[in-house]
């Protein structure tokens, strides 16, 4: 990374060099286009268009803060940075709109940025108080106040459970519902106080911060992240062209779940496996790129924590 000056510059994106390696195969064609379609920073952007000085670059993000720091990063690439402040699962409207019929790669980097983290006035961190905000995008309505402060035991104790994989879903649920009636949650610190204080100390020995759970589930609830994602995954897959690329970087398993099983679905046919040949037209259009999930070595974990928890899936497209 020697183009850009500042924080946001330092910030190495997770299993860099092997995101480019995995796309460069499908960046043989005359100007080819991939979709960044998590820009963030902008670190996976830029050295893509390092890289290859063909390529297009389609960056979306739906947090305008990120848009505008990663313009400032890419403002020497100007005319090969295409910039979107959408969904990703508006993938589709996005390239039509940018002017293209179909791309050549796409990459998902899921998950929270280190910019979201760093930005104490968001809430997504629990280890600084903050307002209970958790909002990617300002303009949204809902946020993680708003849902500790309204939602019922029994939908937050959902929430907990299925986003944030919390044993003691139930537990944290009844005592925000009971502590809410005393008070409103508004900033982070009371919410984590009261995480900890509802987790058995043996079950806080292991695993980090206690609050690490609940405040993944309510990121995800806030901002739709999986429902996004089912909807974007395959309409990613739907907008490349023959020999194009999809990259998938996960950081657990509800993500890597969903990576898993659409990747499964397009990469197989139809034909029963005792049938000695496929028929024409039952032949699966995508191949799998990656044997399973691959995972960051010690040496990349050791450099940049974060890569410790991620996946990487990638996948083909071998028909139209």
């Amino acid at each position: 990374m020697t183009s850009s000056t500042g924080s946001d510059a330092s910030h190495v994106p997770v299993l860099l060099e092997r995101v480019l390696d995995v796309l460069a195969p499908s960046l043989t064609a005359e100007r080819p286009v991939v979709v960044d379609a998590t820009l963030g920073l902008g670190g996976h952007t830029e050295a893509m268009l390092q890289r290859f000085p063909d390529v297009h670059v389609i960056g979306i993000d739906r947090d305008p803060e990120a848009l505008a720091r990663a313009g400032a990063r890419l403002a020497p690439y100007e005319g090969r940075v295409t910039f979107a402040h959408a969904v990703y699962d508006e993938i589709a409207d996005v390239v039509r709109d940018a002017g293209f019929p179909t791309v050549s790669g796409v990459l998902f980097d899921l998950g929270v940025s280190s910019m979201q983290l760093d930005l104490a006035d968001r809430g997504f961190a629990y280890a600084q108080d903050a307002p209970l905000d958790m909002r990617m995008n300002g303009d949204d309505e809902l946020t993680a106040a708003d849902i500790l402060n309204t939602y019922s035991a029994r939908d937050l104790s959902r929430v907990l459970r299925e986003y944030g994989e919390e044993k003691f879903a139930k537990r944290i649920a009844d005592n925000v519902v009971a502590a809410r009636a005393e008070e409103p949650f508004t900033t982070s610190a009371r919410l984590v106080d009261l995480i900890r204080d509802s987790i058995p100390q043996a079950a806080r020995r292991t695993g980090g911060n206690p609050a690490k759970r609940t405040f993944q589930a309510l990121r995800i609830e806030v901002n739709d992240e999986l429902g996004v994602y089912r909807r974007a995954l395959p309409a990613s897959l739907e907008v490349l062209a023959p020999g194009g690329r999809v990259a998938v970087l996960a950081y657990h398993s509800l993500e890597d779940r969903i990576t898993k099983r659409a990747f499964a679905e397009v990469t197989t046919t139809d034909v029963p496996r005792d049938m000695p040949f496929v028929p024409a037209g039952h032949e699966a259009k995508f191949a799998l790129v990656t044997r399973g999930a691959e995972m960051a070595t010690d040496d990349e974990v050791d450099e940049n924590p974060r890569a410790r928890s991620v996946r990487l899936r990638v996948v083909e497209r071998t028909a139209a």
